[in-house]
């Protein structure tokens, strides 16, 4: 592994190309630690330094994560979004048992708190209105990938199951469904792009600079009030989304009827 002076790329950028390539192709695997600092550094003939850059630069990227007193290691591969929008009520509003088993949810937390600005404004309520909370991580095998959340209103759940500190066997929206006499009829998700706050980057695994993507997911009935309001929160650069969807074959232009002119 060698870097060329000469060259118009920056020492750590040349250093993190390679390294980032050696990843793609095998050399080291998911879960894999990398040689240390001072061992890279010889490697390349640089300062020590300048491997931390390149070393930065990748985990912002989300190709490698830094665990305290242990070392550098690559991160798992990049997890895709199939679980937005239609997905999020599975075939036929049944469950995924594919998401299931490569994704652990856990129940973190169930209480009232008050409604953070988007929420408030999904429910078309003041800010900081008491709502009904229930927070939740989802993991892989190596890492917390998505940190959650989904808000109902107090006066509706008031003495439910949703107000109970438990996990149950199906999907959220088909407990609430039950839970609140209301079927879940159409839905928006808002994706946006942001830095995470401290408890997000610490929970997620990622630098305090690393953008995170963010879901806003509102749930109506049929006559379009507000059922859920969900939040979701990603490490940016190990997410991707992607939509699957058929294109509309051509449609043939009309005939000119009898009272229509061509010009």
């Amino acid at each position: 592994m060698t870097i060329n002076p000469g060259a118009a790329e920056f020492p750590h950028r040349q250093i993190a190309a390679q390294l980032r390539e050696r990843i793609r192709r095998g050399d080291w695997q998911p879960g894999e630690r990398l040689p240390s600092i001072p061992a890279m550094a010889e490697m390349f003939g640089v300062a020590k330094q300048t491997v931390q850059r390149a070393v930065d630069q990748l985990r912002v990227e989300g190709v490698l994560i830094t665990k305290p007193g242990s070392g550098t290691y690559v991160r798992g591969t990049r997890r895709r979004l199939n679980r937005l929008s239609r997905g999020r009520y599975g075939a036929h509003r049944g469950y995924h048992a594919d998401l299931a088993a490569r994704y652990r949810q856990q129940l973190v937390a169930v209480g009232r708190e008050p409604a953070p600005p988007e929420v408030a404004d999904a429910f078309g309520v003041r800010d900081g209105t008491e709502m009904l909370v229930r927070r939740h991580i989802v993991r892989t095998d190596d890492a917390t990938v998505e940190l959650g959340a989904s808000w109902f209103r107090v006066a509706e759940t008031s003495g439910t199951s949703l107000e109970r500190v438990e996990a149950f066997g199906r999907p959220l929206y088909q407990e609430a469904e039950e839970a609140l006499g209301k079927r879940y009829t159409s839905a928006t998700d808002t994706i946006s792009a942001r830095q995470p706050s401290r408890d997000e980057a610490e929970i997620l695994q990622i630098r305090p600079d690393t953008p995170v993507l963010h879901l806003l997911h509102v749930a109506f009935d049929e006559t379009r009030k507000p059922i859920e309001v969900a939040q979701a929160t990603w490490p940016g650069p190990m997410t991707t989304l992607t939509e699957e969807y058929r294109i509309p074959a051509p449609t043939p232009d009309p005939e000119p009827g009898p009272g229509l002119a061509l010009t």
